[in-house]
């Protein structure tokens, strides 16, 4: 019986299948009794049909099951995308400068947003920076600390960071002339960018606030009681930004750079500095998103008298 050439290449399949579908073991085996105990063509044929049917089931399966995470994963994929190529930050320059130094977006929350960014945390307590991904609080004795997901920042500006440009200004500049050349290398004036400055700066001059307690003075007045540093033949980062001046009240118009060290020690808000063969990497910028505190202290603050051009002499 078991030598009719279907049922041996019937058999035979099977045989294959429960050595790679240990699952199904049992099911099949009761069909392969079911073939040894029947030479009927028609009972063969029957078999085939519903062998092919059950691939095709778990074949169909398998399609969606692929089907359904590609939904998942392309998602995700073109979100990191728009991230990649978003300027967000917490709260707004004029809101900082009238004293409203707490926010209600904590680090966790920002690291959903950016892996590279400046600002501060909450009481205007020291100078942040964020670089590959960690961020720094440096205190207005200069040190710098790791910044835990629970803290809070009432400003902040992040973006993933991706260099599309990568600019060689030749010889030695001071910090003025640095952001004029830049000015004379960016394509347009008319988006935000981020940018970042690795090496080794011959001279760097940098500030940190110290901690601010109620009632909180202006932005102003904060920072005359600011902690300078100056260090020769630093190596580090700046890590920056450029927005346009239609951003005014939003962010600081023109450039905003805070610094920190390779050894990730010390750093600060710029100042001023010495610029040598500066290799300067930048990163163009068509999104901006922005999320307002949501306290007492935001909306009852009167945002509309704050002057920018006092704000960029704060900030610049």
């Amino acid at each position: 019986m078991t030598n009719h050439p279907i049922l041996k290449e019937v058999r035979d399949l099977i045989c294959v299948q429960l050595l790679h579908h240990s699952t199904y073991n049992e099911k099949l085996s009761e069909y392969l009794l079911i073939l040894l105990h029947s030479t009927e063509e028609y009972k063969i044929n029957n078999f085939y049909l519903y062998y092919m049917m059950k691939l095709k089931r778990y074949l169909l399966i398998a399609i969606l099951s692929i089907t359904a995470l590609l939904g998942v994963i392309l998602p995700g994929a073109t979100q990191q995308h728009t991230l990649s190529n978003t300027l967000f930050q917490t709260s707004t320059i004029s809101a900082l400068s009238v004293g409203i130094y707490e926010g209600t977006t904590n680090f966790q929350e920002l690291k959903k947003y950016g892996d590279f960014g400046l600002g501060t945390v909450n009481y205007l307590d020291g100078e942040m920076i964020g670089l590959d991904g960690k961020f720094y609080q440096v205190k207005s004795d200069g040190v710098a600390s790791i910044i835990p997901d629970s803290m809070i920042s009432p400003f902040a500006t992040v973006t993933f960071f991706k260099a599309e440009k990568l600019i060689h200004l030749k010889g030695q500049v001071n910090y003025q002339e640095l952001q004029r050349s830049l000015d004379q290398r960016l394509p347009t004036k008319n988006y935000p960018y981020a940018i970042r400055i690795q090496g080794n700066f011959p001279y760097l001059k940098f500030r940190t606030v110290p901690k601010q307690t109620p009632p909180y003075p202006r932005l102003a007045d904060a920072i005359k009681r600011q902690s300078v540093f100056e260090l020769r033949n630093v190596n580090g980062t700046l890590v920056g930004f450029r927005t346009p001046k239609y951003m005014q009240g939003v962010n600081v118009n023109g450039y905003h750079f805070h610094f920190i060290t390779a050894s990730r020690k010390t750093g600060g808000h710029i100042l001023d500095g010495q610029f040598q063969n500066a290799k300067i990497e930048v990163d163009t910028i068509s999104n901006v998103q922005i999320n307002l505190p949501k306290n007492a202290e935001f909306d009852q603050a009167d945002l509309g008298d704050v002057k920018p051009d006092k704000v960029n002499k704060i900030e610049r």
